[in-house]
């Protein structure tokens, strides 16, 4: 179960401390505007020379050998591979922090240290906006252009994800114990019954929780309005003030659900496959209205002194079996679908059988029911996480 507290560094819960001390850093005297030019954003390449890169990732989100904690075979392979040595950092534990502590480097066009980063796409989506990321060369990663997946290609914050790629994607859903309640769940409104009341648990990171809010209430998330925000805000304070909604979580859900305390919770798909093998009475469920997809990709940051390299380290993991060997360890959505075929072909049992893991792999009639949302704005977040934050309690 150690693995399972790895989603909840991801969820970000308010969401503007690092962008509001970004803004008033910006507008103090001496200061540079924190935008940067794309002229800016490159320096010349030491790839060629300097046969290394550095990779800064969140914990517990790589392969590694079960005999030895400290190798990495995927990594291992990509080394053999090309020659290029990757020093791997486990540094990021938090969306907003970690873009607070390499802030003051990119907005002063100078290297972070880091050529390979991976957060969270509505993170990224501030990373593009303030031009502190560079455009990939996509001729030098034609497994990323030909594997990719479809649904993943073209979020709103990133057109033609020409400054991303995804390192792996989740489904943020409605986690419940089919057994103690007594029911299916089909709807985000079968939360709202009267046999969940002081049951059920929402996630507190606004980013994390609107999405399929919202689509409960009949949304497209690909093209929400601030009515829509605040329809769906309004109904989530009277479920609060009727103490139907027992509390708001990161990745704590997990324990209440294994104890019994809660019955359902809103969850992410790559915690309730690790937590079905330990209750099978645990189901994971796609409202009918539809889920969010969502994903935490790989950019490349301003001033990066090895941008070549890492390009060649992402397309690395776009190889159908390379991602496969992922996909197998993390057990979160895969964002290259031509890796199921190389599970379903392995002799192995427990590779197979992940192969047709709709939480893995979804399947036709799922991915329809997938959307990316349009992201918040950086005009819209301050009063939009404000009120978000007043409801939750934090």
């Amino acid at each position: 179960m150690a693995e399972l507290s790895r989603r909840s560094l991801l969820r970000g819960t308010v969401g503007t401390g690092a962008a509001g001390a970004l803004a008033a850093l910006a507008a103090g005297c001496g200061v540079p505007a924190a935008y940067v030019a794309p002229a800016d954003r490159a320096v010349p390449d030491r790839s060629a020379s300097d046969r290394r890169l550095t990779f800064a990732n969140w914990p517990l989100y790589i392969d590694v050998d079960e005999r030895d904690k400290q190798r990495r075979p995927t990594l291992e392979a990509f080394e053999r591979h090309t020659g290029i040595s990757v020093t791997y950092t486990e540094e990021i534990n938090d969306n907003d922090e970690f873009f607070g502590k390499i802030s003051p480097a990119l907005m002063n066009r100078r290297p972070t240290g880091r050529d390979l980063i991976v957060v969270s796409d509505w993170m990224c989506g501030r990373f593009v906006r303030l031009g502190w990321v560079q455009e990939m060369d996509r001729a030098r990663q034609p497994h990323v252009a030909r594997h990719l997946d479809p649904l993943l290609r073209t979020p709103h914050f990133d057109p033609g994800r020409k400054h991303s790629v995804p390192w792996q994607s989740g489904i943020t859903g409605i986690a419940y114990n089919r057994r103690k309640l007594g029911r299916e769940i089909q709807h985000t409104a079968d939360l709202w019954k009267d046999d969940l009341r002081g049951r059920v648990t929402l996630l507190a990171g606004l980013d994390e929780s609107f999405a399929m809010l919202m689509q409960g209430d009949g949304v497209d998330i690909t093209r929400w309005t601030e009515t829509d925000f605040h329809r769906m805000t309004e109904r989530i304070r009277r479920l609060v003030d009727r103490k139907h909604i027992r509390r708001f979580t990161g990745n704590d859900y997990i324990k209440d659900l294994a104890s019994g305390d809660v019955l359902a919770a809103q969850a992410y798909s790559g915690d309730v496959i690790q937590l079905k093998a330990d209750n099978p009475d645990i189901e994971f469920v796609v409202p009918q209205e539809g889920a969010e997809l969502w994903a935490e990709s790989l950019m490349i940051p301003g001033r990066a002194e090895h941008k070549h390299n890492a390009e060649q380290l992402i397309d690395f993991y776009y190889r159908p079996e390379i991602a496969a060997e992922l996909a197998l360890w993390v057990n979160y959505v895969c964002p290259v679908p031509a890796a199921r075929d190389i599970l379903a072909s392995a002799k192995d049992e427990e590779r197979a059988a992940l192969a047709e893991d709709p939480l893995v792999f979804p399947d036709g009639a799922l991915r329809k029911r997938l959307a990316i949302a349009r992201d918040i704005t950086s005009k819209e977040r301050p009063a939009f996480a404000k009120e978000w934050n007043g409801i939750v309690g934090l």
